[in-house]
């Protein structure tokens, strides 16, 4: 394969020049919602950061052959569903799947809140985990060794990996060039905002030449965005409520890009039945109703959500997901599918 920066995108909507100084021995795809931007690394050991959403597994499978035809490992920076939607094609394809070890034990173990997928409405495919990771170790990706550097907040085990040489470092949902990931005080408690900047303040130190995030462009400027995204949590830290309405946001408009939009009628009622806005309501202490209401109202307004023949749209840049290929199974429902 020849080591040259290589720049590949899903859509001409997405389409932009890569950045000009990454590494040869480097392959990056930037991807719009629902999926992830994919890090591929070839080499002698070669590995794939992140698989993007399931609907677009066949899409992902495909591009990382093109690139990595003996692709040995999936590292997964945590296990939403647009960083784990390829996990289970891949690994059938001949790849392990590495991920920190609280969210590989509860993959492993089929425990029925894994990927946080049935919470938030969110469909993943079965995998297992294959090397569970710890903080501080090394892993060889491609042709390079990457440390991984544990950083919670906006999941309990969220990673980071870090280039020393080259001083790269991907991210993952821990920062991108315009947000930080939404942290959950629900599930992880009212401490996982404090524990997500500490994690940013700890990434800020590494001195990064480059962040490369799982979402939106490489930052041009990576300290500006370092020292952005520790401001940006600090206001999560110092506003609980703010943080409570960040992560909603978030979610609902993910929930409307995997599903092609939601009749306005529908819209209310679908929000009302979510186990994430029933704990969002609990911690701003109002009644469901009253929250989703708002969060409609107010994504209108900012134009985060747009109205169109009948339907509320995510009004972000998205690739279009075919219903036929999300799954209909929670994880629950992973030990049966697994084992039949």
């Amino acid at each position: 394969m020849s080591r040259v920066s290589r720049v590949s995108r899903v859509t001409d909507s997405a389409s932009q020049p890569g950045p000009p100084d990454l590494p040869r021995w480097v392959v990056w795809q930037r991807r719009p919602f629902p999926d992830a931007n994919l890090l591929l690394l070839p080499g002698p050991a070669p590995a794939l950061v992140d698989s993007g959403f399931v609907a677009h597994a066949d899409q992902t499978l495909a591009w990382t052959r093109a690139h990595a035809p003996d692709l040995r490992l999936v590292v997964n920076t945590h296990w939403h569903s647009d960083h784990v939607g390829a996990n289970g094609v891949l690994q059938r394809a001949g790849a392990g799947v590495a991920a920190a070890t609280p969210e590989a034990d509860a993959v492993n173990r089929r425990d029925p809140g894994c990927c946080v997928a049935e919470y938030l409405d969110q469909p993943v495919a079965p995998y297992t985990v294959d090397v569970p990771l710890q903080d501080g170790q090394v892993l060889r990706l491609g042709e390079a060794d990457w440390q991984v550097i544990a950083t919670p907040g906006h999941t309990a085990g969220h990673v980071c990996l870090w280039q020393p040489d080259e001083r790269l470092l991907a991210v993952g949902d821990a920062l991108s060039d315009y947000d930080v990931g939404w942290v959950n005080l629900a599930l992880d408690g009212p401490e996982a905002a404090a524990t997500a900047l500490a994690s940013q303040q700890r990434l800020a130190d590494l001195g990064a030449r480059m962040v490369l995030p799982a979402h939106g462009p490489v930052p041009v400027d990576a300290a500006a965005a370092l020292t952005s995204a520790v401001n940006r949590t600090q206001k999560l830290v110092d506003d609980l409520d703010y943080a409570v309405w960040h992560g909603a946001r978030r979610i609902f408009a993910f929930a409307l890009m995997i599903r092609g939009g939601l009749p306005e009628p529908e819209v209310g009622p679908y929000l009302v039945a979510r186990a994430w806005l029933a704990d969002a309501a609990r911690l701003l202490g109002r009644a469901p109703d009253d929250v989703a209401e708002e969060l409609i109202a107010a994504m209108l307004a900012g134009g985060a959500i747009v109205r169109r023949e009948g339907r509320l749209h995510a009004a972000a840049d998205h690739t279009p997901v075919s219903p036929e290929a999300m799954p209909r199974e929670f994880p629950r429902a992973w030990r049966r599918l697994t084992d039949s």
